[in-house]
């Protein structure tokens, strides 16, 4: 089931203005970002919407015993918390609904994909003083404690999905061979940098609307909101002119044909001038 319904033109310009002040700030809030990811999809959460979700990872961080110790035991605690008491875990349900990608949803529904449930253990974790950061295996996210983000401790890692099971090494390497048929690279473990974190959830939500071709909006702002974050692939202008022309605007569709051949065109201008042809094309639809 999708959101009701998105939010105004002028509520829309206002969230993309935020989010790009926010995507490039000294330290952008991972949090904020998400949430105004969520505020575009559904325009029924407004401000005290944005603030009731801040409200409530405070009021989850509360709960959680005061500096329990090293990193195995701040990851038992945030299981022992949001896994068994509160019942945050993901089920393969939760990969068709576009709501397990917005972490407003997520909060209420306590359901989510692996990378939104993972910014509640951080976000949670982060506010009661742990030493957490995400972990960007390949297809699968996770949190994890100490290690490269902390002093000398191990590194632990916690799968929220699966109610924040704690992992040994193995199941990493499982979980990585699993996804790629390739043994896991100790750069697999690095701690995942927070703008990487949402273009990950934004291409989470263009898969979800690209297999639902009555849903291009989603896939739209999914794609300009990337665009919006200070490092992205420049293919995602090419895939923003396509989705211009599934919705009609040609000449929107052409423009950002022509800005892309010029991107493309200082590495291969053969490909630039296929680009340049598309972006003719799309002019020729409105005749």
């Amino acid at each position: 089931m999708s959101p009701p319904f998105p939010p105004s033109a002028e509520r829309s310009a206002e969230l993309r203005r935020r989010f790009a002040e926010e995507a490039r700030a000294e330290r952008p809030d991972l949090a904020t970002l998400c949430l105004l990811v969520g505020a575009q999809a559904d325009g029924t959460l407004d401000e005290a919407g944005i603030d009731a979700a801040q409200v409530e990872l405070d009021r989850l961080a509360g709960l959680l015993p005061f500096r329990p110790g090293g990193a195995r035991a701040w990851a038992v605690a945030l299981r022992e918390l949001l896994g068994d008491r509160c019942g945050f875990r993901g089920s393969a349900a939760d990969y068709q609904r576009l709501q397990s990608s917005l972490l407003h949803a997520v909060l209420v529904r306590r359901r989510g994909l692996p990378i939104l449930l993972s910014v509640v253990w951080m976000e949670v974790a982060r506010r009661a003083g742990a030493p957490v950061y995400g972990v960007a295996l390949p297809g699968h996210f996770v949190v994890g404690f100490g290690g490269p983000a902390g002093a000398a401790d191990e590194q632990v890692l916690a799968d929220p999905f699966d109610g924040g099971r704690v992992m040994s090494g193995n199941d990493a390497e499982l979980l990585v061979v699993g996804a790629t048929g390739a043994p896991l690279d100790p750069s697999m473990l690095v701690p995942a940098d927070p703008l990487d974190v949402v273009l990950r959830i934004l291409n989470n939500i263009r898969a979800w609307a690209a297999a639902r071709v009555e849903r291009s909006d989603v896939g739209l702002w999914a794609v300009e909101l990337s665009l919006l974050l200070p490092s992205h692939p420049a293919r995602l202008r090419y895939e923003r002119a396509q989705l211009l022309v599934r919705r009609g605007d040609f000449l929107g569709a052409a423009a950002e044909l022509d800005a892309y051949a010029e991107v493309v065109g200082g590495v291969d201008e053969g490909a630039a001038e296929q680009v340049r042809g598309e972006a003719r094309a799309a002019r020729a639809m409105l005749n």
